[in-house]
């Protein structure tokens, strides 16, 4: 299972790295106005995220083997715990001190010029802006055009910051993989920053959750077919990601402030909700293990 874990976590995490680095890279070069990027800021973003995704997505699949090869339940949650955060805590410092390395600022690709035109096909919402100066002065002059109404002329808005939405303004991406999306982002944006306060505060953070996501084991049982506890699995890891973005708003943290007081610090409750929950999840999986063998006892 240690093999398994190790090829799966490698190869997974470079094929997200550079899958996200390349819509990063896309996202960069539709940007208006145009700004200069460097590509390890890039890299280091995408690999970020990459390693959030990696994390539970090889934690998923250690579980599903693990039960599958019917090994000791308590070892496969230890060794998975292990395993994960040897992984994460290591590329996070790699990834740390990649930021201090100096790198050359790419130049700017214009994505077009004078009379760029940027429409809108979502939803059939044919709206068209048209950029007479082009992407050097998206706040110029500009022409709008939208169905049933006539054509729009702006001279320049100099004291707006005007937020243009990426090129093509449609974005078909189905909701439900926008928000794992975000919500992979956001998880390994509160550990990074957990990571920067230092070791221990990092290793309380992480460690919980991923002690959490490794007793989840007990939820790729339920059914005899492998790829329908995969999927009760996944659906139960993407619960435990919902609750993480929840938890870490600013206003559930205001929340648990006002009614833990100066009992403990904030940073630490949601740490501590975590390993409870894990804690509880072990303990049940432990007296069900108990209770099915007395009675398979009985029975002989």
């Amino acid at each position: 299972m240690a093999i398994l874990f190790t090829i799966s976590f490698v190869i997974i995490f470079l094929i997200a790295t550079g899958i996200k680095f390349l819509g990063l890279r896309v996202q960069w070069a539709q940007n208006l106005p145009p700004k200069p990027e460097t590509s390890l800021t890039l890299l280091i973003a995408a690999a970020h995220w990459a390693l959030s995704l990696t994390t539970y997505t090889t934690i998923l699949m250690s579980l599903s083997y693990g039960a599958r090869r019917q090994y000791f339940a308590p070892m496969v949650v230890i060794s998975v715990t292990v395993l994960s955060l040897v992984f994460h805590y290591g590329i996070s410092t790699a990834l740390y001190q990649w930021k201090n390395v100096p790198s050359a600022v790419s130049g700017v690709k214009q994505a077009g010029e004078s009379g760029l035109i940027l429409s809108n096909n979502l939803e059939r919402n044919e709206t068209a802006v048209i950029l007479l100066k082009g992407p050097s002065e998206p706040l110029g002059p500009r022409v709008t055009a939208i169905p049933d109404h006539p054509l729009q002329f702006i001279e320049s808005t100099p004291n707006v910051n005007l937020d243009l939405p990426p090129i093509p303004f449609g974005d078909d991406t189905p909701w439900f993989l926008k928000s794992v999306s975000i919500d992979l982002k956001l998880s390994e944006a509160q550990i990074h920053r957990r990571f920067i306060e230092g070791q221990h505060t990092y290793f309380l953070y992480a460690g919980a959750l991923i002690f959490l996501l490794s007793s989840l084991g007990f939820a790729i049982k339920f059914s005899v077919w492998p790829l329908a506890d995969l999927f009760l699995g996944a659906l139960a890891f993407r619960g435990i990601l919902a609750i993480e973005t929840f938890l870490n708003t600013p206003e559930m943290q205001e929340i648990i402030s006002s009614f833990l007081g100066n009992q403990i610090p904030v940073s630490m409750a949601v740490p501590a909700v975590f390993l409870a929950f894990g804690l509880l999840i072990n303990v049940y999986a432990i007296l069900v293990y108990i209770i099915r063998r007395r009675r398979k006892e009985d029975d002989y």
